[in-house]
């Protein structure tokens, strides 16, 4: 199989420590309070995480967050396809009535380095009460301080024509319910496609961004020996669905965000070692599944 993230001849610098992030990682939201939720609305939170690129770090300038609430509680045509998810708020079009009500939810602004959000690393993005309904979809706003670093140099980040706005859409089955009021979700953010590069030299902003719970979902895990091996990790099934990450520089990796059932993991590290496949790993919803030490061979 092959993996687009491995380039012959380059090799990730997996420096970054997970106690680096700009705003730390883990952060916990009070879901657990015993705060009484306001008669007719709900609590959400949302989680910032990353599926991983080749990059040194990848800056990403948040400046306010959004759902769309139908408040009469319609779902709405989910039937749509989910490399549709994501685009800037021009691309998907947006159809109002009555019931749908955007509210804000409460960040902390500022600039966030996606790449620090990886290996079961997330920070809690935005939160707060909204309007009790079906919510259809999020909207980020972006500020201008984009930016990433490539082997030591750094390069501005620019949206299509400027656009500032990512709207992210979401099925009312996608949520993590902790209660009936009491909603969660992560937002993975896919750097490798979101990132793209122009003829002359410049990088794009076409964000794509994929969504996972952790209750309903599964996660594996493992690290990966010699730790000089810098690999790329592949986690795909039968379906075509295909999740990546880049271990921490102990070796150790968590991939998060897998639908329940049998998934196949690829190991694909630097010279002169061999690539490694480990087939038909069991994944149930809400569960981590340790796959152990993996001790990598020569060729």
């Amino acid at each position: 199989m092959r993996n687009y993230l491995r380039k012959a001849g380059l090799v990730f610098a997996v420096l970054v420590t997970a106690g680096a992030i700009f705003f730390t990682a883990c952060n916990k939201d009070n879901s657990t309070s015993t705060q009484p939720i306001p008669a007719n609305q709900q609590k959400v939170s949302l989680f910032l995480s990353d599926d991983p690129g080749y990059f040194d770090k990848v800056m990403l300038d948040i400046r306010k967050v959004e759902v769309l609430v139908d408040t009469c509680g319609k779902a709405g045509n989910e039937d749509w396809d989910d490399h549709n998810r994501c685009g800037w708020d021009n691309e998907l079009g947006q159809k109002s009535d009555s019931c749908q009500v955007w509210d804000s939810l409460a960040i902390h602004p500022g600039v966030y380095d996606l790449l620090t959000l990886r290996n079961g690393a997330d920070t809690l993005l935005a939160g707060g009460t909204v309007h009790k309904g079906t919510m259809e979809r999020i909207r980020i706003t972006i500020g201008s301080n984009n930016s990433l670093v490539k082997n030591g140099v750094t390069y501005p980040v620019t949206s299509i024509t400027g656009q500032s706005k990512i709207i992210i859409r979401v099925r009312h089955t996608e949520w993590d319910q902790l209660s009936t009021d009491n909603l969660q979700l992560w937002l993975d953010f896919d750097v490798q496609r979101s990132i793209i590069k122009t003829r002359d030299g410049k990088f794009i902003l076409s964000p794509y961004i994929n969504v996972f719970t952790i209750l309903k979902m599964g996660s594996l895990s493992g690290r990966v020996t010699p730790t000089d091996a810098y690999p790329v990790i592949t986690v795909y099934n039968s379906n075509s669905d295909t999740l990546y990450a880049l271990p921490w520089k102990d070796g150790s990796f968590k991939v998060r965000g897998l639908k329940p059932g049998n998934w196949n993991v690829f190991i694909n590290p630097s010279a002169p070692y061999k690539d490694t496949t480990i087939s038909n790993v069991s994944i149930n919803k809400g569960q981590d599944t340790p796959l152990g030490q993996i001790k990598l061979s020569k060729q």
